[in-house]
Order: C-alpha cells, then structure tokens, then sequence
C-alpha cells in the first residue's frame, strides 16, 4: 500500500507547510499548525469517485475562440422567487457555487426550504441534505410553512463523500447543504469546522457541482462581528456570496449580495418573516418610510442606490447639550467616522459649532448605509435638529459632501428623482450636476454647488 502524502495546514490563517513547525510562516501564530492526510483514504464512501481526469470543472476542453463561445448551453432558471432572482442577478446558473450567510434566526433555512419545496414541486430535481437538524425538525417546518412536499429528497449526513455519492445517485439539478461549517471530509483528520475541514470539504462539493452542472447551495454561520465564520479562501472559491441581514427584532430581512459573478454586486432583495415563511416585499421604499403624521426635526428622506434600483429611507438625527466632557457621536446605520468628519466640514464651512453637542444618528428601518450619497441628507438633518427646526415632508436630498464644503455629483441621480416623485415628494435638494435637464412633473429641483447654499435652501 503506497504511503500517504501528509501536510500541515494553519488553522488561523490555511496556508500549508510541508512539514511541522511551531510557527506559521503566513500569519506568524504559534501553534496552530495541524495535519492533514492529503492520499486517498480507505474509507469505503469514497471509492466511488465522480472526479474525472482533467481540469477542475471536468474534462479537459479544446481552445475556442471568444465568439465562438454558445451562451445558450447553460440557460438560468428562476427560483420561482423575484427577489432572490433579483439578488442572483436574475436567476439560477447550472454548475454555480451560491452561499448564503447570515445570523442565527435571520431565516437561512426558512428561505433554501422554501425555494427547495416550490422548484421541486414544478419538476426541478432538489436534494436537501441537512447536517443540524433531524428530517423529523424539516419535515415539521415545511409543514407549518404550508410548502408542497411531494418531490423534494432529504438526507440527512454529514460526511461530503457520502453527499457526493448519494447526489450521483439521485442526479438533482439543485444541491442544498445546510451548513459547511458542520460538514467533515475523511481525508482530513481535524474536527468538523476546523479552517482545513471547512476548505477541504467546500472544495470537494464545488468540483462536484462544476462537473456536474448542479446548481450547489451553502449555507454559512457568521462571527460575532458579522463576517462569515472559516477561512476567507471560502469566498474566493464560490460564485455569488449573500448576506441575509436582520434577526429576531425586527419583522423584515434583508438579502444583500455581496459578490456574484453572474450579475451585479450589492443588489439588494426585502422579505418579511411571517408565519407562512418568507414572502416579498414588492416596495421596499414604503417599508421604510412609514413616517409620523406631524413633522419633527431632524428627520429627513434620501434616495440610497442599491444594486440596480433606488431605495427611500429616512435619516433621523438628535443634537443635545453634552453633559460629559466629551461629546458623542452615535450612529446606527451609518459610518461613525464620516459623520466626525460632516461635522468638521459643516463648522469649518457652514458657521455651525456643535464640538459642545451630543449627535445622535439613525437609519430607519435597519439598513445599512455604505454610500457617500447620504452626506447631504445625513448634514441637513443634524442642522434641522439643532436649530429644532422642522423639515417639510415633502422634501428629498441626496449628495456627497467634499471636504472643501462643495456637493458633489451621484451616480443614478435621474433615476432617484423619479423614483422620489413616484412616491409624491415634491421638492428635492440636489448636487447641480444632478439637476435634470427635462423637468419632473410635479417636483422642484434645486440645484446646489456648497454647503451653504444649501442651509439657505432650508
């Protein structure tokens, strides 16, 4: 019997080392070296192998010209869900890796049984192997959720070789695995959701589903920081990476993708958790301005550009006196030190002193703000505050802030303003360069150049 090759894999950061040192040449941790068998193992699971001699997504294929490429070989197939399909870029891809993360509750699971039941229902082959729950505790959940039973096969296993052998069998076209992070390879002889069983037990079922054209779900566990718990080579091997964001707290959930290479990067997709599982929200935008009937200081509506389509969300900001020496800066939703810095630009250019003030930031509705679009609204909002001055309802701003206190142009800007009329705002606040050259009907546009104009715009 010829001895297997062995190597040593750093549990911290995953690079391998040909023999056993105390210290990781990568990332410099002590310690934290482990072995790995890298031969053949004699476990009878994995005998029969579906790995064929070539490359990496099967047999080795002749050189082709670019044009010459038939894009129609692999069609998308809807997930029978519009938002999902809008997240993965308008739908399935046969032989594309999807991994889903997020918190623990935020409805992973509701949502993968969900597609699973409906595509089976319609004729689409789907295995759903679970490696954290009991099929009785699936079984249960798709019967509270109402979903169609009928087609779907379970499995309920732990050991990829196993999954693989058991998917040449039954030959889905849609392949879920609930998580990786509980999934072991008998090849590796660390524990189940160690850094080198995650890589290796993820490697093994993406060239599964590359030579097969099986469309491959995995699902994720996340940090207490909220990153993707394993190794960050996990995220370079797959083909679209989403974020369920939203817990228990709050009733809607939001799919935002963070990496696709079917389609566009940071679309964004809405559900709401009801009893029935998760259904669409067709209009996010009203979602998240369910407004108070009287007007308030320091509140105001902006336009964020989320993958391919606008959102309105509301910013709510509260100035107080400080009573510490220090004064705070608290933001939810937002970027803590952008808003020090606004509030360096708005001294500095706009005349108003608040280093004696307490600001208090907030994004209504739970979203996460990530683009410089929101530095107007984020300011004038703060200024409405600490004057107590009310800002009409009807009002919509959007803009980035430079630091010599000029506004600064946004991409989609056309786009925002219809989609603010549409929802009957009749005055907005923009860069100049925003400023559309056919005027929006029913909505004044006023465009602004510095800072200044725009608190005289108020």
């Amino acid at each position: 019997m010829a001895k297997s090759k062995i190597a040593f894999v750093c549990t911290d950061c995953g690079s391998e080392h040909g023999q056993w040192q105390g210290q990781c040449v990568a990332c410099k941790a002590w310690n934290t070296l482990s072995q790995i068998n890298l031969g053949a193992s004699t476990s009878p699971a994995t005998k029969a192998d579906f790995r064929k001699p070539g490359g990496y997504s099967g047999d080795v294929s002749d050189v082709q010209n670019l044009s010459d490429i038939d894009l129609e070989a692999l069609p998308r197939f809807s997930t029978t869900i519009d938002e999902l399909d809008r997240v993965l870029g308008g739908g399935l891809v046969p032989g594309s890796v999807v991994l889903i993360g997020g918190n623990p509750g935020a409805g992973k699971s509701t949502l993968l049984l969900q597609v699973m039941c409906l595509l089976a229902h319609s004729g689409k082959s789907a295995l759903y192997v679970t490696g954290e729950e009991s099929l009785q505790q699936v079984g249960m959940r798709a019967k509270r959720l109402q979903l169609p039973e009928d087609n779907l096969k379970m499995l309920a296993e732990t050991n990829v070789e196993t999954i693989c052998k058991a998917a040449q069998t039954h030959k889905p076209s849609l392949l879920v695995v609930d998580s990786i992070q509980v999934m072991h390879s008998a090849d590796v002889a660390s524990a189940p959701g160690s850094v080198s069983q995650v890589r290796e037990s993820a490697a093994y079922l993406i060239q599964y589903a590359k030579q097969t054209n099986t469309v491959l779900f995995l699902v994720g566990h996340v940090t207490k920081e909220g990153n993707l718990a394993g190794p960050k080579v996990l995220e370079h091997m797959i083909d679209c990476f989403i974020m369920l964001e939203g817990g228990s707290e709050s009733k809607y959930r939001v799919l935002r993708g963070q990496k696709n290479r079917f389609g566009a990067v940071n679309e964004l997709g809405v559900f709401g958790m009801t009893e029935l599982g998760l259904k669409e929200v067709k209009n996010p935008s009203a979602i998240f301005l369910a407004r108070t009937e009287e007007e308030s200081a320091g509140s105001i509506v902006m336009v964020l550009w989320e993958g391919t389509r606008p959102l309105l969300v509301e910013i709510q900001a509260l100035v107080d006196a400080t009573q510490l020496g220090n004064p705070r800066r608290v933001t939810v939703g937002l970027d803590q030190n952008r808003l020090a810095m606004l509030l360096a630009v708005l001294h500095r250019h706009g005349g108003l002193y608040m280093a004696d003030q307490d600001v208090f930031v907030n994004v209504v509705g739970g979203v996460k703000v990530t683009e410089t679009s929101a530095d107007l609204a984020l300011l004038l909002a703060v200024v409405s505050s600490f004057r107590d001055q009310a800002l009409p309802r009807e009002l919509v701003v959007f803009g980035e802030v430079g630091l010599a206190g000029e506004i600064r142009p946004v991409p989609g800007g056309q786009e925002r303003l219809r989609e603010a009329a549409k929802h009957g705002f009749k005055r907005a606040i923009v860069p100049k360069a925003n400023v559309p050259k056919n005027p929006i009907p029913g909505m004044k546009v006023i465009g602004i150049s510095k800072i200044s104009q725009a608190l005289d715009a108020l």
